[in-house]
């Protein structure tokens, strides 16, 4: 009896180890269950000379639309870059009632000019916040299309850039003042594809971007792009006014009200455009206007009476809907234009004049919300012909 016990209690002891076991085994495997959320809004401020009390006014902005408790299944991840060598990733949340930052990785001469790069940053993004959609707010770029390489050339061929004029209201420009901090839009592009990624929105809070090169250039890694075609203040966007358009369910509409509302009372300087662009409509529009440079030629007498979006002589940027129509006399094929131009810029707002720091306010006559480089004499614009979007128009 006393042995059929023992056997008994040796017996209960060694389940009970093995329970233990079992269970501490498994505590010490299990990883952190992380469910991926609805949508990830990712704020990217890469490196800047001159802007980075503006980014961080940027990111105070939108942290107060996140202390307004309004995330539900939405995540909002910032990148920025305090020094050219430094940056931080961090995550804007709402905790005990007010807003907070939660930091997920420090940086150390992060490469975010280069496609592997940017890749790699947006790696950890989807490491650190899983999630069914990926937004782009980007607080930089400012020369369009151009590439950097024209950039390199600059200093010998002494074209003043905007942001070199002094004593004047600043707009913003990407990057550093130098070309080693400055990336093209294909590298930007072929950064984004490489992480396996395709954004709801890219929204450049930069100069000049709402550029039908730029936007044929990302088509196939955004949904849509939202841009100026003009010279931003250093302001930047309004984010205490549009972030709540940006975040969940995305508002283009309420996104462009809000920016023109802010921009219409600016005390600085009461300028500023903005348009949304659906890239799934761009190539319909390059066909359409690959149909009308086959039956056209512009007038190059008729340039000065274009619409300029710039403040650069010559002129770089040109309104899109306006180079159109006096390139086109074919009132038919004109209106089909239209048509899928409208549908393809979908919104879009502006001021009476807009802002250049070169030539101070310029008169806006007509505004498509989109600008072409097509008609451009300026060297800067010679590598327009080995755009993406030159060689499905021509």
């Amino acid at each position: 009896m006393k042995t059929e016990r023992k056997y008994y209690h040796l017996i209960k002891s060694v389940i009970v180890i093995l329970f233990l076991s079992f269970g501490m085994t498994s505590c010490e495997k299990e990883d952190p269950v992380i469910v991926p959320t609805e949508q990830t809004v990712f704020m990217y401020l890469p490196w800047s000379t001159n802007l980075t009390s503006n980014f961080y006014q940027n990111i105070s902005d939108l942290e107060s639309v996140v202390g307004k408790n309004i995330l539900k299944n939405e995540r909002v991840i910032v990148f920025m870059c305090t020094t050219a060598t430094k940056a931080t990733l961090f995550e804007l949340t709402y905790e005990n009632g007010k807003s907070a930052r939660k930091t997920l990785k420090e940086y150390t001469d992060p490469a975010y000019t280069t496609a592997e790069g940017i890749t790699s940053i947006l790696n950890d993004v989807q490491r650190y916040s899983p999630t069914k959609r990926y937004a782009m707010v980007i607080g930089c770029h400012g020369m369009g299309w151009i590439p950097v390489s024209n950039s390199k050339s600059r200093s010998g061929l002494r074209t003043k850039m905007h942001w070199e004029y002094e004593n004047v209201p600043m707009t913003r420009y990407f990057g550093g003042l130098e070309p080693q901090y400055q990336t093209d839009i294909t590298t930007l592009a072929k950064g984004i594809s490489n992480a396996g990624l395709k954004m709801e929105y890219i929204l450049f809070d930069d100069c000049y971007m709402s550029s039908v090169e730029v936007a044929y250039d990302l088509k196939d890694v955004t949904d849509y792009l939202i841009g100026s075609t003009s010279e931003v203040m250093a302001y930047g966007m309004p984010y205490a006014e549009i972030g709540q358009y940006l975040i969940g369910k995305v508002d283009y509409e309420g996104i462009c009200d809000g920016f023109y509302s802010f921009y219409s009372n600016y005390s600085e300087m009461p300028c500023g455009t903005i348009a949304v662009t659906d890239c799934s409509e761009l190539d319909n529009l390059a066909a359409i206007m690959k149909e009308i440079n086959h039956q056209y030629t512009f007038d190059s007498s008729l340039t000065s009476s274009l619409q300029r979006l710039d403040g650069y002589n010559p002129v770089i940027f040109f309104d899109y809907g306006d180079y159109v129509s006096k390139l086109c006399p074919d009132k038919t094929l004109v209106a089909q234009f239209n048509e899928q131009l409208n549908r393809t810029v979908p919104f879009k707002r502006n001021t009476e004049y807009f802002y250049s720091m070169s030539r101070g306010k310029v008169k806006i006559n007509t505004f498509s919300g989109i600008t072409i480089s097509d008609p451009s004499t300026n060297r800067l614009a010679s590598g327009k012909k080995e755009t993406a979007w030159y060689a499905a128009t021509h």
